[in-house]
């Protein structure tokens, strides 16, 4: 019994000892037919590597990396020996112990689906902007000189996560930096580790494929642009902390990107990095900059997919100025939209964040179909509830909520017959309101 017992204390303690060097996640990033990205956050620096396999097949093993504190001991993972339309499961080992998790740790690839059968794979995608997580000693005074907090209602990560969608799309004020944060890296990289940490978020991370933008609040001061000194610790920080498929466009720094899932492709958008300043005049005002503008509508004209869904922090279709959106660029976003008038680009939609609140809006186009734009936001930074009473034209009448919420797009259908579902979710998980586009529709 003595032995017994001894061996069980030994156990527990060599469990908990190596679950306690894994600092935060893992997380699951960009997954493609031939390879997935595993990111983690080790305590100390480390020697870290993953086992996958899938539910009865060989175990395979990444290369070793190492974490480094210069990079906040961050590290991602190549799993280069899956194949496509498998469900394989997980493990990180640090210092050559494997690390013993709670919940599961799996991943996913896309199944082969061109020219083959008309019967296409479902997709579903999550996604939300404004995660606030409050840090003692660092949070804002109230008029009595006491802190408060400007985060709450977590469990909505949980709620996410028990969607079990494919992706998850954060769309930008993925962390909140402080005053003590922007003006260093060390300070960005700390705020990064103290979000990334909350025990909440890291279900949804361990096994859902999670891909990101961003906005002023983890680039920089609160309405940063291109004038920003701090950007390139900013761009630096994004890079070790999302494991997205690329960083940047046509050359340029940043982190534009794009992915696709089956017959739906997602353009992830940067709006800060090339962004003027708000005091500029309208007619020279621009967000995307020049060259991102260009390809991203070279892009949409290149794409084959049925649906076009274009992510970015700032919303692109409200004519109100109250927010940073492009009504703020107005130029640049008629170039856009004509183009897409003009090259007969199909099936675009646009999902956006930023203003605390979330809504549908919906602009006619003559001659063409119209414009659909879903916001959420926040997920949970502090909730716009007066959004009823703020302008906006395209806004469709009943889609406004300001409480914490997350949205959702599903698509599924024969090819040629896609339904697009558009959901908004509260912190709970419980339907808010729901809105269908066939395919068919976006011609």
């Amino acid at each position: 019994m003595k032995h017994t017992l001894l061996l069980f204390t030994f156990m527990c303690a060599l469990v908990c000892n190596t679950h306690a060097q894994l600092r935060s996640g893992p997380m699951v990033g960009a997954v493609e037919m031939r390879e997935a990205k595993i990111w983690v956050q080790t305590l100390l620096p480390s020697d870290v590597f993953v086992t996958y396999a899938e539910a009865t097949g060989k175990t395979f093993t990444t290369t070793t990396a190492h974490t480094a504190a210069e990079n906040a001991c961050t590290a991602v993972l190549i799993a280069d020996s899956v194949e496509p339309g498998r469900k394989y499961t997980y493990n990180v080992h640090i210092s050559g112990k494997k690390v013993s998790l709670s919940y599961p740790t799996t991943f996913t690839t896309p199944p082969i689906w061109k020219w083959r059968s008309d019967s296409l794979p479902s997709i579903s995608v999550a996604f939300g902007s404004c995660f606030y997580v409050n840090e003692p000693g660092y949070e804002r005074w109230d008029k009595n000189g006491n802190e408060s907090g400007y985060g709450s209602e977590y469990e909505i990560v949980t709620s996410i996560a028990n969607k079990h969608p494919d992706a998850m799309i954060w769309l930008g004020d993925n962390v909140y930096l402080r005053e003590p944060d922007w003006n260093s890296r060390s300070g960005i990289l700390k705020r990064y580790t103290h979000t990334r940490s909350l025990p909440q978020l890291q279900p949804l991370l361990a096994s859902t494929s999670n891909y990101a933008t961003w906005d002023d609040h983890d680039y920089g001061p609160n309405d940063a642009d291109r004038s920003f000194s701090g950007k390139g610790h900013a761009l630096d920080a994004f890079k070790l902390f999302w494991a997205n498929p690329s960083y940047g466009v046509m050359d340029m720094p940043g982190i534009t990107t794009s992915f696709e899932l089956i017959d739906a492709q997602f353009f992830l958008l940067d709006d800060r990095y090339y962004r003027s300043p708000n005091k500029e005049e309208d007619t020279t005002a621009q967000i995307l900059g020049a060259m991102q503008t260009q390809w991203l509508i070279d892009a949409l004209s290149a794409s084959t997919a049925t649906f076009k869904i274009i992510c970015i922090g700032s919303q692109f279709l409200t004519d109100s100025k109250q927010k940073e959106s492009f009504a703020r660029a107005p130029s640049e976003r008629t170039q856009i939209i004509d183009a897409l008038t003009q090259r007969k680009i199909e099936g675009v939609i646009f999902l956006t964040g930023d203003i605390h609140a979330a809504e549908l809006s919906k602009m006619e186009r003559q001659g063409t179909y119209p414009l659909y734009e879903f916001t959420s936001s926040s997920l949970t930074a502090g909730s716009n509830k007066s959004i009823a009473t703020q302008s906006n034209t395209y806004r469709v009448p009943t889609t406004e909520y300001g409480e914490h919420n997350f949205g959702m797009i599903q698509v599924r259908g024969k090819k040629s017959a896609r339904v697009l579902t558009m959901t908004l979710y509260n912190k709970d998980g419980a339907e808010v309101w729901s809105r269908e586009i066939n395919e068919t529709e976006l011609r």
